[in-house]
C-alpha cells in the first residue's frame, strides 16, 4: 500500500507541475489587456493620488482627481492598490477589465496618517509628544468664518471661547490653562511655516463697542483653505519652537495640489443664523409694578418728573420687547468656494478662490465681506532629489457694523415710546428719552484688512541621507478701522451741526518675514532609525500704526476726508520693530520600532531684553515604548496597540511689549516755547529676562480589538516661573511700578482623556464614535511680596490667576428687606479690601466634546456635542427699581418685614443701605451662578449624488447647523458667554452643494 501510495502521490505532483506548467505557457501566450477603473472611499467619493500596481512587478500607475485609472495587465496578474489612511486591497485582474474599487479608512495603521509636527512630520504611532488634530473635512462641515471656531470641543486640553456673535468678532483660546501673570498667554500661530502674530493691530478703543476685547487676526484667514489644523501642547512638541512655545503651538496647514487630471471644484452655500434665546425680562405690567413699588419703598410721592415711565408721560399700554426688536432680525450668509486643481507626479498646481458675504441681526446697514484667493505649486525633480513648495495666500476683510453692539440697549423700558412718528421721522417723544435708532441709524464702524501670506520651501538631497532645506516666509497685515459719529445721531432739538460730527480713524501695519536653513540625516543601521535635524530662525516684524480723531467737518457727506475737518488730533502715531533669531536641533532615535527618543532643543535671543539677557536655551526630551510590540503580546488579540509616553522639557515667554527694558519716554500733553514736552514713562532695567515654562507630561495610549477601540490618557503638569510682572516702587522714584522678573510660580495641572472607536463598520454602514475630556487645575504656588503688588487685590495664593474675590451674600435680612454679606474679619462692617473673600474662579472645572460620525450608502451624518462645566457671573446688574427692565426672577424679592426672598427690595437708587448693598451683591457669591452647559455644536447630513456624466464626476448636497440646542441652567441668553452686553453666538443653518468637474 505504502508503494502504490507513493506512486499515486508522486503522479498526482506530476500532473500538477504540467498542469501549472501548461497553464503558464497559455497565460503568457495571451497579450496583454487594458483595463481600468476609479477608486473612492466609504462615502462614495473619489481618491486622488492612489497606488495602483502590478504585484511582484515594476508596473503601476495612480489615480487621478476624479478616482480614476488605467493601465495594461495580463489576466494572471494581482492588483495592490494601496493609500495613506486605507487598507490595501489586493484583487485578481482575471477577465475582468473593469474595476469600481472602494477603499476603508484604516484606523489600525496608526503609523500610516502623516503629523505636521513643525520642523518634522511624524505618524500617531511614533510621535513622543501631545499633538491634537484636526482634519479639512471636520473644517468644513462647520459654518464658521474663524478657523478657532471649528476647534471648538474636538481637542482635549484646548478651551475656545467665542467672545461675539457679531461676524468679525473674537475668541479667547487656551491650551492647557494660563501660565503668565503679566506677558502674554496666546499660542504661537504657524501659516504653511510663516509665523503669523495672533495680537490685534486694531485699536481697542475703536471696536469695543461693537467688537468687545481684540479683533482676531485669524479672521483674515479662510477655514475652506485650510488641510488640517495640529496643536502642539507638551514640552516634547513645543520645546523645538523655544520662547514661542510656551503657550502651545497652532500648526495651520493649507491645501495643496494633488496630482491627475485637471478639475475644477465648486462648493457654494446659503444660510441664515439669529440669536438662539432671549433673556426672560419682565413685560410692561411686570415692569411698571416694580418701578411704582420702588419709589413707594423710597417714600416718594409724587413721581419725579423725569419718571416718564410711570408719571404718565408715557404710555402704560405698550410692550414692546426689546430684545425681539433690536435682535430679532436673521442674519444671512452665502459663501462661494472655487478650485483649480492639476499636475503629474512631478508637479502639482492648485489655485482657488473664496467668497463669503454675511450681517448681522441689527437693524441698520451691515456687511461682512471676506474674500480669498490661494495658490499653491509642487515640484519634484525627476531624480527626486530637489523639491519646491510655493505658496501664496491672500485674505481680504470688509466690515461695516452698527458702531454699538445692540444687545446692551435691550435692557430700556418695555413702555418706552414708538421709535418712529407717523410721518416716519425718530420720535423723541418730546425730548423724553435717548431713541437708540438715532445711533442704529447714524453712527458706524468700519473694519478693512488685507492679509498676505507668501512661503517658499527649498530642498535638495545631498546624499540618500543627507537633505539641505530652506524655508522662507513672509507676512504682510494692512488693517484700517474708525468710528463715525454724525451729528445727525443727536435730538434735533440739540440743534447741532456737522461741526460736532466727530471721526476716529486708525491705521495699522505689520511686515513680517522668517529664514530658516535646516539640515535633515535620515538612516537606518540594523534595528536603529536615526532621524537628526539642525537649523537656524532669523525673524523680524515691523509695526506701525497711526490713531487720529477730526471734528469740525463742513458737512457730514465729507466724514471720510479727514482733511475736511477743522481740528485734528493724533491720539497714537509710533513704530515698532521685533528681531528674533535661534538655532536649533532635533535628535529622534527609534530602536526595533519599539523603543523611541526624541531631544530637542533651541538657542533663542530675543531683541525685547537687554544685551545682557537677551539669550536663552531651551530644550526638552520625549520617550515612548510602544509595548505591544514585545513578544508578550504577540499572541492575544484584544490588546492591538499599547504606548507609554513622557516628555519632560522647558520653554520659555516673551510675549510683552518692544524695547520694555529701557528707558522710555511719553509726550506729556503740556508745552513749553510752542514746544511739545516729554515725560518719563519707563524704567530702565538691564536685568529684565525671560519667563521660563518647565512642562511634564506622562501618556498611555492604548487601541483595542485591531484599534476598533482607541484611547489615550494623559496627565500633564506645567509650572511657570521667573514671571513679568510689575515690581512696586517708592512713590519718589516717580513710578508705582518696575517691570522685572519676580520669582512668582504658576502651576497648571491636569488630566486629558481621549476616546475613538469603530461602533459598525460594514460595507454600506460606518459608526465612528469620538469623545474628548479635559480636567484643568490653575493655581498660583508662590508670589513673594503679594500682598504689598499691585496685584494685591487680584491673586490670592493657592487659586487660579482667573479668579474673582466676591462678598458672600448670606441673604436677604427679613426685616429690613437689605442683603447682608459675611464679616470675614469681625470687625462689624463690611470692607471693599478686608470682607471680599469669598474666592471663585472662571476657569473651566472640565471641558470636551462628543462626536458621531455615521455614513451609510451615499448619505453622511455627523454631529458633536460640546459640553463645559464653568461658572459666570449672574444677570442682576442695575438695581432692581431703576429705569431699566429686569429678568422676571426679580419678581421673588422683600415687600414687607417677615418676607422670606432671594431679592432685596426694590429702590429707585434713594436707599442708600439698599443701593450699597445692591453693588455689593453684584459683586457677591449671589451673582456668581452655574453656567454650565452641553451644546448640539455642529451637525452635518450630505448626500451624494450618483455622477452619470463623464462631466460632473462628484455631486453633494448638504445641509449643516451650528450652536443648534443649548442645554444649561443658566438664565442668560448664552453661558457661553455669560452675562454680557455683548451679542451671544448665534444659531445658524445652511444649505450647500459641492459639484466637481
Amino acid at each position: 500500500m505504502k508503494i502504490s501510495t507513493t506512486r499515486l502521490t508522486g503522479a498526482a505532483w506530476i500532473l500538477v507541475t504540467l498542469f501549472w506548467a501548461t497553464g503558464n505557457l497559455l497565460w503568457a501566450a495571451m497579450p496583454q489587456q487594458p483595463i481600468r477603473g476609479t477608486v473612492t472611499d466609504a462615502q462614495h467619493n473619489p481618491i486622488p493620488g492612489v497606488s495602483i500596481r502590478l504585484l511582484n512587478s515594476n508596473t503601476g500607475t495612480q489615480t487621478d482627481l476624479q478616482g480614476a485609472f488605467s493601465l495594461s495587465a495580463q489576466p494572471s496578474d494581482t492588483l495592490r492598490i494601496s493609500y495613506l489612511g486605507f487598507k490595501t486591497l489586493t484583487l485578481p485582474v482575471g477577465n475582468q477589465t473593469t474595476f469600481s474599487i472602494s477603499l476603508q479608512q484604516d484606523i489600525t495603521a496608526l503609523g500610516e496618517v502623516t503629523i505636521n509636527a513643525g520642523y518634522y512630520n511624524t505618524t500617531r504611532r511614533e510621535q513622543t509628544g501631545s499633538i491634537a488634530r484636526v482634519t479639512a473635512e471636520e473644517i468644513e462641515r462647520q459654518p464658521v468664518t474663524n478657523p478657532l471656531a471649528a476647534l471648538q470641543g474636538r481637542m482635549p486640553g484646548v478651551n475656545i471661547t467665542q467672545t461675539t456673535g457679531v461676524p468679525g468678532g473674537g475668541f479667547d483660546i487656551q491650551i492647557r490653562g494660563i501660565n503668565s501673570i503679566g506677558a502674554g498667554n496666546d499660542p504661537l500661530y504657524i501659516v504653511d511655516g510663516v509665523p503669523f502674530s495672533g495680537s490685534s493691530l486694531g485699536n481697542a478703543t475703536n471696536n469695543a463697542r461693537v467688537i468687545p476685547g481684540t479683533i482676531s487676526p485669524l479672521n483674515a484667514l479662510s477655514p475652506s483653505d485650510i488641510a488640517s489644523i495640529e496643536i502642539l501642547k507638551d514640552a516634547d512638541a513645543t520645546a523645538i519652537y523655544g520662547s514661542r512655545g510656551a503657550n502651545g503651538v497652532v500648526l495651520i496647514t493649507t491645501k495643496k495640489g494633488q496630482a491627475g487630471k485637471t478639475s475644477l471644484s465648486l462648493n457654494m452655500q446659503t444660510g441664515i443664523a439669529q440669536v438662539g434665546k432671549f433673556v426672560d425680562l419682565m413685560d410692561t405690567s411686570q415692569y411698571l409694578e416694580m418701578r411704582r413699588e420702588a419709589y413707594k419703598n423710597d417714600g416718594i410721592t409724587p413721581y419725579p418728573s423725569t419718571a416718564f415711565d410711570v408719571n404718565g408721560t408715557w404710555e402704560d399700554n405698550p410692550d414692546t420687547n426689546w430684545q425681539e426688536k433690536l435682535l430679532g432680525n436673521q442674519a444671512q450668509f452665502q459663501e462661494v468656494n472655487l478650485r483649480l486643481n492639476t499636475g503629474s507626479a512631478q508637479t502639482r498646481f492648485l489655485v482657488g478662490g473664496n467668497l463669503r458675504t454675511e450681517n448681522t441681526v441689527f437693524e441698520g446697514d451691515s456687511d461682512y465681506t471676506k474674500a480669498s484667493v490661494l495658490s499653491n505649486l509642487n515640484h519634484l525633480s525627476s531624480d527626486e532629489r530637489f523639491a519646491v513648495n510655493l505658496s501664496f495666500n491672500y485674505v481680504w476683510e470688509d466690515n461695516v457694523l452698527p458702531l454699538s453692539d445692540l444687545t446692551s440697549q435691550t435692557r430700556i423700558p418695555p413702555n418706552s415710546p414708538e421709535v418712529y412718528t407717523e410721518d416716519g421721522s425718530l420720535n423723541w417723544a418730546g425730548n423724553t428719552w435717548g431713541n437708540p435708532y438715532a445711533a442704529i441709524l447714524n453712527e458706524s464702524y468700519r473694519y478693512n484688512s488685507h492679509n498676505l501670506i507668501a512661503n517658499g520651501s527649498f530642498s535638495y538631497s545631498l546624499t540618500k541621507a543627507l537633505r539641505l532645506k530652506a524655508n522662507l516666509g513672509y507676512n504682510q497685515l494692512e488693517m484700517e478701522d474708525e468710528r463715525l459719529f454724525p451729528s445727525t445721531r443727536y435730538n434735533p432739538a440739540a440743534n447741532r451741526d456737522s461741526r460736532y460730527s466727530v471721526v476716529y480713524r486708525n491705521t495699522a501695519s505689520r511686515n513680517s518675514w522668517i529664514v530658516e536653513p535646516q539640515l535633515n540625516y535620515e538612516n537606518r543601521w540594523k534595528k536603529l532609525d536615526v532621524s537628526l535635524l539642525a537649523g537656524a530662525t532669523v525673524q523680524q516684524q515691523q509695526e506701525e500704526v497711526f490713531y487720529v480723531s477730526a471734528q469740525g467737518f463742513p458737512s457730514n457727506q465729507v466724514l471720510d476726508n479727514l482733511a475736511a475737518a477743522t481740528t485734528t488730533t493724533i491720539l497714537d502715531n509710533g513704530a515698532s520693530e521685533y528681531r528674533y533669531q535661534a538655532f536649533f536641533g532635533r535628535i529622534n532615535l527609534n530602536w526595533d520600532k519599539k523603543y523611541l527618543l526624541n531631544l530637542t532643543g533651541r538657542r533663542d535671543g530675543s531683541s525685547r531684553f537687554g544685551t545682557g539677557n537677551r539669550f536663552a536655551s531651551f530644550g526638552a526630551a520625549g520617550l515612548a515604548w510602544i509595548f505591544t510590540g514585545e513578544n508578550l503580546f504577540k499572541n492575544q488579540s484584544v490588546l492591538s496597540f499599547g504606548k507609554l509616553r513622557a516628555s519632560y522639557g522647558v520653554t520659555g515667554n516673551d510675549q510683552i511689549g518692544n524695547y520694555e527694558y529701557l528707558d522710555a519716554y511719553t509726550l506729556s500733553g503740556r508745552s513749553y516755547g510752542d514746544l511739545n514736552g516729554l515725560a518719563p514713562a519707563q524704567l530702565f532695567n538691564p536685568n529684565f529676562s525671560w519667563e521660563t515654562n518647565k512642562k511634564l507630561e506622562l501618556a498611555l495610549e492604548t487601541g483595542f480589538f485591531k484599534n476598533r477601540i482607541y484611547i489615550t490618557a494623559a496627565f500633564f503638569r506645567n509650572r511657570s516661573s521667573n514671571q513679568l510682572v510689575g515690581i512696586p516702587q517708592p512713590g519718589t522714584t516717580g513710578f508705582t511700578s518696575l517691570r522685572a522678573n519676580l520669582n512668582a510660580k504658576v502651576e497648571n495641572r491636569g488630566l486629558e482623556l481621549e476616546l475613538r472607536s469603530v461602533n459598525l463598520e460594514h460595507k454600506d454602514l460606518r459608526w465612528v464614535t469620538t469623545f474628548n475630556l479635559s480636567l484643568l487645575k490653575n493655581e498660583l504656588l508662590s508670589y513673594p511680596g503679594l500682598e504689598n503688588s499691585t496685584n494685591a487685590n487680584s491673586l490670592v495664593i493657592g487659586e487660579s490667576l482667573n479668579l474673582i474675590q466676591l462678598y458672600e451674600l448670606q441673604g436677604v435680612n427679613p426685616e429690613t428687606g437689605i442683603y447682608e454679606f459675611r464679616d470675614f474679619n469681625g470687625d462689624g462692617s463690611i470692607s471693599f479690601t478686608e470682607d471680599r473673600k469669598y474666592i471663585r474662579s472662571y476657569d473651566p472645572k472640565y471641558f470636551g466634546g462628543l462626536g458621531n460620525e455615521i455614513s451609510y450608502k451615499n448619505w453622511d451624518l455627523s454631529f458633536l456635542f460640546q459640553f463645559v462645566g464653568q461658572d459666570k457671573n449672574g444677570l442682576i446688574t442695575s438695581i432692581p427699581g431703576a429705569m431699566v427692565n429686569q429678568p422676571v426672577a426679580i419678581l421673588d424679592r422683600w415687600q414687607q418685614p417677615g418676607d422670606v426672598a432671594t431679592y432685596q427690595r426694590y429702590t429707585t437708587g434713594r436707599n442708600s443701605a439698599a443701593l450699597t448693598a445692591h453693588s455689593r451683591f453684584v459683586n457677591s457669591s449671589g451673582n456668581f451662578v452655574d453656567a454650565s452647559f452641553v451644546r448640539l455644536k455642529n451637525v452635518y447630513l450630505s448626500y451624494n449624488i450618483p455622477a452619470e456624466s463623464k462631466v460632473l464626476t462628484n455631486a453633494r448636497v448638504f445641509l449643516q447647523g451650528q450652536n443648534l440646542l443649548t442645554f444649561t441652567s443658566f438664565k442668560g441668553a448664552d453661558p457661553e458667554s455669560g452675562f454680557s452686553i455683548n451679542l451671544p453666538p448665534l444659531r445658524q443653518f445652511s444649505l450647500g452643494v459641492q459639484v466637481q468637474f
